[in-house]
């Protein structure tokens, strides 16, 4: 007997809500550790290093440690900044491409122990991981593949160097979530007093199989990231924004570190193999470090809330680098800009004009109310609506307010389902009839469309094309707060 109720409880865990089971998943889905890291929205990079004392972006590789003094460093300062604005995880530059490291590497003399910074005891890298787990960020860590000061840089020495790092961070610093991985890889540089170029085949040099292996065996709850992912890609810019259609799914057999198609990488592939999320990285300032003179160019309020409807708003994550400055700190601008830009968000999503609506579909999945039209109104991204077995096509009317005007839609799909719907359009109820005020592709995760402020009395999603049976999470209706211009 206690066989048969433990061979009904299994087959209990694969139903949900009413007993009844989910829709059927697309043959590409995400991970829970994907969906989770989307979940966060917004990620923030800092980078630190010797450039930031050179005023360089890019070190040769020959700088002395001795330059590397910052007086009044608070990585406390950084994290606390970073959480006001949102931000639910941080990326420090381990080692950025002129190889100086921000913690006490037993494998090179060129980092922070041979610095004044504390009299080289000091370990950034120890500072950033305490500080992000005081108050409650994930961290993560960008270890960059070139190495312009390495004199094996090109070599299998450089290689073990590398994976040797690596191992180290992975090891002594707690739990870290992300790993960065970029595709700068090979030129001139120091290398060790050499002063030469030299060139790496890109797609055999770095043994990326073997890295990744490193990196789930050490830290198995971390993300990597690279042009190529395995969990996260490269958008195709660094200007921060995703594609207007922008697919979750990619052939990583088309892409390689340092090696790819920016436009492919912008979009995604609708036939794609592989879940690999978007990231979309930008930096506050115009350079990626720090420079006095950028001071008066830095990304206003309204710009980096553009932004986010550009990444977040197009399926993907916001990954904003943010300098500190000689001294070790953001600057006061960088963070007023960041806060004020939290601010006008929440106040733009504070109510949503569709919560608890009486909805109603042209068709939905039979056998549970768990497909109920009423779930996209919910705000519960657990909960969704799903169109009848084999459909493509479907629409959904939504009863609103006509005395109050809108002009931010919010649409989310159940991606742990896979991503469906590649076409949409969105009408709207007036005294005339029904009028076209948005429409789109693709979906996934999060998709935010910016309109002008209208009215009415009902609106209609409609959804045009599918790769399997549409379902939608969420849908929402508001009003932009101050600041929140209509682009």
């Amino acid at each position: 007997m206690k066989y048969l109720f433990a061979i009904f409880a299994l087959l209990l865990l694969s139903f949900t809500g009413t007993g009844q089971p989910d829709i059927k998943s697309n043959s590409v889905v995400p991970s829970p550790k994907q969906l989770s890291y989307q979940s966060m929205e917004m990620v923030g990079f800092i980078h630190f290093s010797m450039n930031t004392f050179t005023n360089k972006e890019w070190g040769y590789g020959d700088e002395s440690p001795a330059l590397f003094d910052p007086k009044k460093l608070d990585c406390e300062q950084w994290v606390k900044a970073a959480k006001d604005a949102g931000i639910k995880e941080l990326i420090l530059t381990a080692k950025h491409h002129d190889g100086f490291c921000l913690w006490p590497s037993i494998y090179t003399e060129h980092s922070v122990k041979n610095s004044p910074y504390k009299n080289g005891k000091g370990d950034i890298v120890k500072e950033f991981t305490d500080a992000c787990a005081k108050f409650g960020l994930k961290a993560g860590l960008y270890l960059s593949p070139w190495d312009r000061n390495h004199a094996g840089y090109g070599t299998p020495a450089y290689i073990t160097y590398y994976k040797n790092q690596l191992h180290e961070l992975l090891t002594n610093y707690g739990k870290i979530t992300e790993v960065w991985f970029d595709g700068a890889n090979g030129g001139d540089g120091y290398y060790g007093g050499a002063k030469e170029t030299r060139k790496i085949d890109k797609k055999s040099y770095y043994p990326w199989k073997e890295i990744q292996e490193i990196v789930y065996r050490l830290q198995p709850e971390a993300s990597i990231f690279s042009d190529a992912g395995p969990d996260i890609r490269w958008i195709g810019n660094e200007r921060g924004f995703a594609g207007e259609t922008c697919w979750s799914m990619l052939d990583r057999t088309k892409v390689a570190v340092g090696d790819a198609d920016s436009d492919y990488l912008n979009t995604g592939d609708y036939f794609g193999s592989s879940w690999v999320i978007g990231e979309c990285d930008v930096s506050i300032r115009p350079g990626w470090f720090y420079h006095a003179t950028e001071d008066e160019n830095v990304k206003t309020p309204s710009q980096l809330v553009d932004l986010y409807y550009k990444s977040v708003g197009r399926n993907a994550v916001f990954l904003l680098n943010i300098p500190p400055n000689r001294d070790g700190l953001f600057a006061d601008k960088d963070v007023a800009n960041m806060k004020k830009y939290r601010e006008i968000l929440d106040k733009s999503f504070k109510e949503n004009l569709t919560l608890n609506a009486m909805v109603t579909a042209s068709c939905v999945q039979s056998g549970s109310a768990k497909f109920s039209p009423g779930n996209i109104a919910d705000s519960d991204l657990n909960s969704y609506w799903a169109a009848a077995t084999g459909k493509r096509q479907a629409s959904l009317e939504i009863a609103i307010d006509s005395t109050k005007k809108f002009d931010r839609i919010l649409l989310q799909e159940p991606v742990r389902f896979g991503q469906r719907i590649a076409s949409f359009d969105i009408q709207l109820l007036r005294p005339g009839g029904w009028q076209t005020i948005a429409s789109g592709t693709s979906i996934g995760f999060k998709r935010l469309l910016r309109i002008t402020p209208i009215a009415g009395s009902k609106v209609r999603i409609n959804i045009w094309d599918a790769n399997n049976t549409p379902a939608l999470s969420n849908f929402g209706l508001y009003k932009a707060g101050g600041g929140d211009a209509n682009n």
